[in-house]
């Protein structure tokens, strides 16, 4: 039976009566595996199941708003705030939209991977390797988020019966083990949306990249070195062996269409039409009202929402292009038919006119998160994607999931952490910067600057003034980055991979001195740090799960909260 899937779908359309969980929907008897379209339609859940736990309101992309680099404030004269400010001060309760989401969709992809595997026959190989990946690929993303959750590999049950957990390290142990054993029946096709060989080399290595980090509190999970050179010989696959090359451009890898992509690995594949409501909706979330004009967007009313940390803007070299190709920043301009985004004269606009001008101003500093929160035009604004003029905007963009400048960077990471052949570490940085500046030179980056402290200016900064124009009462108590092991790559990370679902895994996995991960152990912009409370580090399950499922136990930490 196909009950969890149904099960799952239900809970999620109705997520405020928890009381019911129906566990039977289509009958055996009416699933014919012989029929290409029963099961191609089957296949394609698993497929969609990719647009639909990435993007949405609260989805995979909002987890980012856990980091340093762009936050949903109490927007004053607009709304927002409530749980995206709890989000972004790591107060979250086990409720926290983004993860629970997240969880959701990706069950429903694991289950519609199960049901596959249970109807494919064994001679459809390259069929079953495929569910097989992706119902390891769901269980990765999981496992990132939450360690332990609960685990099923087959829709055959008996009736009643409830998935248990299995252990982080069983999990983890399982994930590999799949990966490992279709890697090969996978092929060296390159399908955009599909699989192939590369794109297991890459999940393995994102798997055991983050290991140690994911098990640092796990005191019976073995950590070392190994696992680095686990991650070194999968990346080593991919850029010896794969055919991937850098793009030219580095806004090319965040182009609506990305199938002809040279550098990306695995992307996934939405539709304008089909995917209207999973797609891509930051011009929306991200800018004023008149914002949308800079992208000639003729779509919905932009929301006013996100904005970037301040303090992520200070660390960015001037010279560095990626400012200006991923934020909009200071007076906002019209699209323009020859010139593109933000290229025509200044937009009006007089809400909360901070810099007295009457146009559109995007302000680097913010007052608070909300104490008393942002002001309409404090803020830069993401950018790092292509939105299209008239009503389409970036509904329906393609997602870049891993790419080889992602590879390159891994292959770096492992060796600066193995000790060795740093200089090549330093080589691969230098040549994934040498689009990004217009003097070839300001792209160098040496095994120095990559193993010395992290520029960005963390610390607890707030400015609890009332009034836009309006900023005496500064709360700004400074800590720096001379402290961060591998500091200079962390920087490089956030630069080269901001919007690209890496930073929360990142700043976990970089620590201090002190042996605290940045995510725990820094502040920023509104954000304290919380070295007590490492456990924040995943997410606890939630109520409407723990009342479902009585097999599942809470992560420690969020016992109570």
């Amino acid at each position: 039976m196909i009950g969890l899937v149904t099960g799952a779908l239900l809970l999620i359309g109705s997520c405020t009566n928890l009381d019911e969980h129906l566990w039977n929907d289509i009958p055996e008897s009416a699933i014919d595996p012989s029929d290409p379209a029963v099961v191609n339609a089957f296949m394609g859940k698993v497929l969609n199941a990719m647009g639909s736990f990435y993007w949405g309101y609260e989805h995979y992309w909002d987890i980012e708003e856990t980091t340093d680099l762009y936050t949903v404030p109490r927007r004053l004269g607009v709304g927002w705030g409530g749980g995206y400010v709890t989000t972004h001060k790591h107060l979250w309760s086990v409720n926290i939209g983004p993860s629970t989401r997240t969880y959701d969709q990706c069950m429903i992809g694991i289950q519609y991977a199960c049901k596959c595997l249970d109807l494919l026959p064994e001679n459809m190989v390259k069929e079953r390797a495929r569910m097989r990946f992706f119902r390891a690929f769901y269980y990765y993303i999981i496992l990132d988020l939450f360690r332990n959750p609960p685990f099923m590999e087959t829709m055959e049950f008996e009736e009643g019966w409830m998935p248990s957990q299995i252990g982080a390290e069983a999990l983890f142990n399982f994930i590999v083990s799949e990966i490992v054993a279709v890697k090969e029946d996978l092929g060296t096709q390159k399908n955009f949306g599909y699989p192939n060989r590369w794109v297991a080399c890459m999940t393995l290595a994102k798997l055991y990249l983050n290991h140690n980090a994911w098990f640092r509190h796990y005191p019976e999970v073995t950590k070392d070195n190994s696992w680095y050179e686990k991650a070194l010989a999968e990346v080593n696959d991919v850029i010896n062996t794969g055919g991937y090359s850098l793009s030219p451009k580095y806004f090319d890898n965040v182009k609506a269409e990305l199938k002809a992509n040279p550098e990306i690995i695995f992307g996934i594949a939405l539709d304008r039409v089909q995917d209207s409501y999973y797609g891509n909706y930051l011009v929306n979330k991200t800018h004023a009202v008149a914002g949308r004009d800079v992208y000639g967007y003729t779509g919905n009313s932009p929301w006013n929402g996100s904005h970037a940390v301040p303090q992520f803007i200070m660390s960015y070299d001037p010279a560095d292009n990626r400012l200006r190709d991923s934020w909009i920043g200071g007076i906002a301009r019209y699209y323009t038919v020859d010139g593109g985004i933000n290229s025509g004269a200044p937009i009006p606009f007089t809400a909360d006119d901070w810099s007295g001008t009457g146009y559109l101003n995007y302000n680097i500093e913010v007052h608070s998160s909300d104490n008393p929160g942002a002001y309409q035009q404090e803020g830069y604004r993401f950018s790092k994607l292509e939105v299209l003029p008239g009503l389409v905007g970036c509904y329906g963009n393609d997602v870049p999931f891993f790419r080889l400048g992602d590879a390159m960077f891994i292959k770096a990471e492992c060796l600066l952490r193995l000790g060795r052949d740093k200089q090549e570490a330093a080589d691969l940085i230098t040549a994934v910067r040498m689009r990004l500046f217009d003097d070839p030179a300001m792209a160098v980056r040496t095994v120095e600057d990559l193993e010395g402290p992290s520029v960005y200016p963390y610390g607890y900064r707030e400015c609890t003034s009332i009034g836009y124009d309006v900023w005496d009462d500064w709360i700004d108590i400074p800590e720096g980055g001379d402290d961060i092991i591998l500091g200079g790559l962390l920087d490089d990370l956030a630069w080269e991979f901001l919007g690209e679902h890496h930073r929360r895994q990142d700043l976990i996995r970089f620590t201090m001195t002190n042996g605290i991960s940045v995510f725990s152990g820094k502040s920023w912009f509104c954000k304290k740090a919380h070295p007590t409370e490492q456990w924040r580090e995943y997410f606890g399950f939630s109520e409407g799960w723990l009342r479902a499922n009585l097999n599942l136990v809470q992560n420690p930490g969020y016992l109570g909260i």
